[in-house]
């Protein structure tokens, strides 16, 4: 699909992978609505946008799990631009490392890493179905498809969102509805580094553990390859090409990957 004349929502669209996807998107000629926890973040994405495209981008504060934000930032889209054509769940936080996190601490990573997904999606896929057509991205991790050392919670919340992600296109992708699941590893962001600066010995390893498995990216540059694959359709997206060969490993012999996994932990 292209992007062009469309109308989008990115939320966590205050920076890292969210803001890139903004910016790009404005790039290629469509219109923004910028989502964001911190909406001074969002707004100031927003404003940059706007410098170089005017009229392109609004910035909106709120929390990306909440349903009623979800209608908020539909409505500002609608209002300003037009029905929302593209729809990034790309918010995301990292959660804490093993099990000492506590219930709130798994609703937040529950809420915000898959069911931010889940509530966007209910209120778009029938508007989509009777339209014949949007777009949906979802923005999971490597740790939804290889797991992560440390982070219980960012693990198996990344996990989910792979699952919701591929069972949106297999349910809708015959009814005019694409679905992109973004699953990168180590990229510039905040997130990264939350676990090295935790002090948590298994957030510390959790953090090295993704920086020294492949070369680190720029959102930028991760924002370029979802634009390229959303126009090529293409469901799943590994900005580092070594996770696919790490994902057929993992899929070959289970058991040898678990050991491996134990191993690489240790070290």
């Amino acid at each position: 699909m292209k992007v062009a004349g469309r109308v989008a929502v990115v939320t966590g669209g205050g920076g890292g992978i969210g803001g890139a996807l903004a910016r790009r998107l404005a790039d290629e000629g469509a219109k923004v609505v910028v989502t964001d926890l911190d909406g001074d973040a969002a707004q100031a994405v927003a404003s940059d946008i706007v410098a170089t495209h005017p009229k392109a981008a609004l910035g909106l504060g709120g929390d990306a799990s909440d349903t009623e934000h979800i209608r908020e930032a539909l409505g500002v889209a609608e209002a300003e631009f037009g029905p929302v054509d593209l729809y990034f769940a790309n918010a995301g936080i990292g959660g804490q490392p093993g099990l000492d996190a506590d219930e709130s601490a798994w609703d937040q990573a529950l809420d915000v890493n898959l069911r931010a997904h889940i509530r966007a999606a209910q209120i778009l896929v029938p508007q989509w179905e009777e339209r014949g057509e949007g777009y949906f991205v979802s923005t999971a991790s490597a740790a939804g498809l290889l797991t992560q050392i440390g982070s219980a919670t960012y693990s198996t919340t990344k996990h989910a969102a792979v699952g919701f992600a591929e069972w949106l296109s297999v349910t809708y992708g015959n009814r005019g509805i694409r679905v992109s699941c973004l699953c990168p590893m180590g990229v510039n962001t905040k997130l990264l580094y939350e676990g090295r600066d935790s002090g948590d010995p298994l957030g510390v390893a959790a953090t090295r553990a993704v920086t020294t498995a492949g070369v680190v990216l720029e959102p930028a540059e991760v924002a370029e390859l979802v634009l390229a694959a959303m126009d090529a359709e293409q469901f799943l997206i590994l900005p580092h090409v070594q996770v696919l060969e790490l994902y057929r490993q993992k899929g070959s012999d289970y058991d040898r990957w678990i050991r491996g996994m134990r191993r690489y932990q240790d070290a």
